[in-house]
């Protein structure tokens, strides 16, 4: 039996670590290649959706003078939540996992964030607000989905610019650089190909947390659609973590951002500087101009936009970048 371990990048403030990931015993949400084409792509997207995770399962962790283990729940999954007020510069730094299971093992290194001294971090959706995905259109998301590669999708214009802008602002040092996460929707079976694409695009490099972990052709079928209250959950737990930080909020209008980031503003009304929403039809939302609205009036500037460059611009007359 094969043991897939999936690691995503974990995070540390001054008194706790955070550390997650996923076990299978088959064809695990990892193996994307970006030379698949065609059908041969299409059905490597499927199988993201047809795994095995192993439960209750023994999971190692190595870190500095950390060395601890839990074991997998249910769906495979494991999060170490530990103690920790070693010094730690801040950047990325590399944590080992090992799991060991009958005659078979397993080894892999991932990566963990301690954010740089900074007066912001940026939590941005992903579907439609920088990737390219018709949300609001079920079978075009489908059919983009199966017939396009990650290395064919495309990102919106001017996107880049901005994150990269809202990255260093603020910062003295080349090397520093404003905390990102990316919370959405879309499962952990497509954490890869989101890694892929922000990295392919120069954005900048974040901690992912997605929706849980599906198993199966008809929850292929539902991916990204349902609840999206675990996204409020996961900014709160953010926010949280790193309460002394401002935050900026990117989202789009095809599903919930605008309600959910409403929420957040009503739960920490002093840790929001900007909420940015990106219009992605023709027209605006009434409903979501009246969100904003309210948000405003919560001291919150907010940004509803077509075109980056508006968010650009935006950003530079409230200071931010």
């Amino acid at each position: 039996m094969k043991l897939d371990l999936k690691l995503y990048r974990g995070y540390v403030n001054d008194q706790e670590l955070i550390v997650f990931g996923h076990l299978f015993k088959s064809w695990a949400p990892d193996k994307y290649r970006l030379d698949r084409k065609g059908i041969r792509h299409a059905f490597s997207i499927i199988h993201m959706f047809r795994i095995k995770p192993l439960p209750n399962v023994k999971i190692r962790l190595k870190f500095k003078n950390i060395d601890v283990t839990t074991k997998t729940q249910e769906d495979g999954y494991f999060r170490f939540s530990i103690p920790f007020t070693e010094e730690l510069e801040s950047g990325w730094h590399k944590y080992e996992v090992i799991c060991e299971l009958n005659e078979f093992g397993i080894i892999e290194k991932g990566e963990l964030l301690k954010p740089y001294k900074s007066k912001f971090a940026i939590i941005s959706d992903i579907d439609d607000t920088f990737l390219i995905s018709h949300s609001n259109s079920f079978f075009k998301k489908l059919y983009v989905m199966l017939s396009k590669n990650v290395n064919k999708r495309k990102i919106f214009n001017d996107v880049v610019n901005h994150y990269r802008a809202l990255s260093i602002a603020g910062q003295d040092s080349e090397e520093a650089s404003n905390s990102f996460f990316y919370v959405s929707s879309s499962e952990w079976n497509l954490y890869e190909f989101i890694e892929e694409f922000a990295r392919i695009h120069n954005l900048p490099k974040a901690v992912i947390k997605l929706k849980k972990i599906k198993t199966g052709i008809r929850d292929f079928l539902s991916s990204g659609r349902g609840s999206h209250n675990h996204k409020y959950d996961k900014i709160k737990d953010i926010i949280a973590f790193y309460p002394k930080l401002q935050y900026v909020l990117l989202g789009d209008d095809s599903q919930k951002d605008p309600y959910l980031y409403e929420r957040i503003c009503k739960t920490y009304p002093l840790s929001i500087g900007a909420i940015y929403i990106r219009q992605t039809r023709n027209s605006q939302k009434k409903e979501v101009q009246e969100v904003l609205k309210n948000i405003e009036d919560m001291g919150v500037a907010t940004c509803y936009f077509k075109n980056s460059e508006k968010a650009i611009e935006h950003s530079r007359e409230v200071e931010i970048i």
